[in-house]
């Protein structure tokens, strides 16, 4: 009979009990849900869905095991801010649950949350490393936001998207405004699988200009979607509906076919970059699909470069090396998108073949500040790629200072908004043709402040002697400003001017042309003081 009750209690703890952490699993948190509320008298239960923020990228990088030590250690800090609070389980995953029966008011609902996620995103200490995680939290309070478990889930899930697309590392409570974006979201999915039927998928072509010569070296293919009532919409306000619905794949398998269709009629040998999703990355017919559209399209394979995110290699890193090897051996070329956004940038460049790393743009703002760090960042970058024999493409440059700074470091390549809108294919084709490729930069000369606009007569100070000028912008830290007679070289100069009220401030010509110059102050000024002085005055 003891072995019989063993047995039992074994089998038990295997239909109720989650074997990696002891907590409840999903069937225990179901049953309990629907007695608790079953019972007369539990208004205000609360249902807490959580999920654990960049949990993935620490069991990819770091291996199964430790990822397993971290849930049991997460699934213990649970347990200790919940206490007798209610019922916590693991739905499996990185997905968590906690039931609350009378817990109180929305404000005790949300310090727990608070609780819970200042606990969990703590220093995880693990096989002598350490890692740091978050968690963000969805909360459906029944029976305002659901009287049955089903409901109760559903809304704490869409509480949940939400807290997740605040940022992570928030709590969220459910509200009805949540069902309309659920609702959008059901729209868009369902426009979206008629997108590509209905022809309303566009591509243009973002120039990849070489720093040696300022020429074109090749273009890289942007996703856009012509909606018919929302306009031109850009990947990020529906990639993350393509991905949710299975819709990733084909869109970008058309992506690639259609990209290199264009690219093998443009002149000359401009290289195409494609991105590919990860889960494009992770289907195993994806050398197939690419050597198919090379053949259909005539695309030399030298010409095409796939752009792989580090989170798509870091999944399997011994099959990504497989698949690494099979598409060199039909001979593209490699790129690492968006370097050091993410945790393990360096593990993938050691373990992996790529011929390019494309710099992630949080890395170019602010690079030609001579005390800022972005540039010894990129400068050490951009020499590691170089021993290794790899290009190295800036990407989301906006202003010419930073091309300066960029070909001083030692980049190869840049791509971003400095060249201008990127074009459609014939538009790419006639930029490669005119002038044999090479590019003027467009837009703003250096980052710059807000600025407000005004046309204002002053006086400036060059060389000691004091002229009249106009000013035309005010910022906080430069000027816009006409003045006859103030050619190119007074550029690096120094002057004074009166920015409003007789307050002087020194400033450096940055650039003169056509009886403009832009100037840069030594240090910088309140602007609404300045404005506000000159309404003043009559």
């Amino acid at each position: 009979m003891a072995a019989v009750r063993q047995s039992d209690a074994a089998i038990t703890r295997l239909a109720l009990f989650d074997s990696l952490t002891g907590l409840a699993n999903r069937q225990r948190m179901r049953l309990s849900l629907e007695q608790t509320l079953a019972q007369p008298g539990y208004d205000g239960t609360a249902l807490f869905l959580l999920d654990l923020d960049r949990f993935k990228a620490v069991n990819d990088t770091m291996g199964h095991p430790v990822g397993d030590a971290l849930l049991k250690q997460v699934a213990q800090r649970l347990l200790r801010v919940v206490a007798d609070a209610g019922l916590v389980g693991r739905l499996g995953g990185d997905e968590f649950q906690v039931i609350l029966p009378r817990i109180g008011n929305r404000a005790e609902m949300a310090a727990l949350a608070r609780a819970i996620i200042t606990s969990l995103s703590q220093p995880y200490f693990l096989n002598g490393t350490s890692a740091s995680i978050g968690c963000s939290v969805g909360i459906a309070v029944s029976p305002d936001h659901g009287a049955t478990p089903d409901v109760l889930v559903a809304h704490a899930d869409l509480a949940l998207y939400a807290a997740k697309d605040a940022g992570r590392g928030v709590a969220r409570f459910f509200n009805d405004a949540m069902l309309d974006g659920a609702r959008t979201r059901r729209q868009m999915e369902e426009d979206l699988r008629l997108a590509l039927s209905l022809d309303q998928l566009r591509i243009v072509y973002q120039p990849v200009v070489s720093l040696d010569g300022g020429r074109i070296c090749g273009f890289e293919a942007l996703l856009r979607w012509e909606h018919p009532t929302r306009g031109l919409l850009i990947p990020g306000e529906f990639l993350g509906v393509a991905e949710e619905s299975k819709l990733i794949e084909p869109i970008g398998e058309w992506v690639l076919r259609t990209a290199c269709h264009d690219a093998a009629t443009w002149p000359g040998a401009a290289r195409l970059s494609v991105n590919l999703s990860g889960a494009q990355f992770a289907n195993p017919a994806l050398p197939a699909i690419i050597a198919n559209a090379l053949a259909r399209s005539g695309l030399a394979a030298d010409r095409l470069e796939l752009d792989i995110e580090e989170a798509s290699v870091l999944r399997d890193m011994r099959a990504a090396i497989g698949v690494f090897a099979t598409l060199r051996g039909i001979g593209v070329r490699l790129a690492l998108n968006d370097f050091g956004a993410g945790p393990a940038s360096m593990t993938c460049l050691r373990r992996l073949p790529f011929d390019r790393i494309k710099i992630d743009p949080s890395f170019v703002r602010g690079v030609g500040d001579p005390e800022g760090r972005n540039a010894a960042v990129i400068r050490a970058i951009a020499t590691m790629a170089d021993m290794l024999g790899i290009d190295t493409t800036a990407k989301g440059i906006e202003y010419h200072d930073e091309l300066a700074a960029l070909r001083d470091l030692g980049c190869t390549d840049v791509q971003g908004f400095v060249y201008g809108a990127p074009v459609g294919t014939a538009g790419a084709a006639a930029r490669l043709m005119a002038e044999g490729g090479a590019l003027t930069p467009q837009g703003p000369k250096v980052e710059r402040a807000p600025r407000t606009r005004m046309l204002r007569s002053t006086t400036i100070e060059v060389n000691g002697a004091r002229r009249p000028a106009r000013i035309r912008d005010l910022s906080s830290t430069g000027a816009l400003i006409d003045l006859v007679d103030f050619d190119d070289g007074a550029i690096g100069s120094t002057v004074r001017i009166d920015t409003g009220g007789g307050h002087w401030v020194a400033a450096t010509v940055r650039w003169a042309e056509d009886g403009r110059a832009g100037l840069h102050f030594d240090h910088p000024i309140a602007v609404e003081r300045r404005v506000t002085i000159r309404r003043r005055e009559p």
